[in-house]
């Protein structure tokens, strides 16, 4: 699995703690695994990457987090939230991925382009991603 794809897998795959009900259909097999209520299954949502709001879901496992992150305006952060490697030799393979074609040695600018870049992948791949994350 390529180094995007861990994030996207990450945010993407992330599930919220809204249930939704699917009745179960007569001679369809059998529901997913989920509690029952009155023939009514509660199963978790299944979030399409359209239906993905990815401030929702980066600030809310920020908040579950010890440390203050702010993913917002760094990959050293939005990558710890993510609870994905953030050391400088991840993202150098992050940027090769991306195709960075800027001096690697040079972190601090890397790391911003880095961050745009990430955030404006998740937008092309269905994620909600704010307007003032995609500048």
């Amino acid at each position: 699995m390529g180094f995007f794809n861990k994030i996207i897998s990450s945010i993407f795959g992330y599930s919220t703690p809204v249930a939704a009900t699917i009745p179960p259909v007569s001679g369809q097999g059998t529901p997913p695994p989920a509690s029952t209520t009155g023939g009514i299954a509660a199963i978790p949502p299944i979030a399409t990457p359209a239906s993905v709001d990815v401030d929702e879901v980066l600030t809310a496992m920020a908040a579950k987090n010890s440390e203050k992150l702010d993913w917002k305006h760094s990959i050293v952060d939005l990558l710890k939230v993510l609870d994905i490697d953030s050391s400088l030799s991840a993202r150098k393979e992050l940027a090769a991925e991306l195709n960075y074609k800027g001096d690697t040695s040079d972190s601090a600018t890397m790391n911003i382009w880095l961050h745009k870049e990430v955030c404006k992948k998740l937008a092309e791949n269905g994620g909600k991603v704010p307007a003032n994350l995609l500048d």
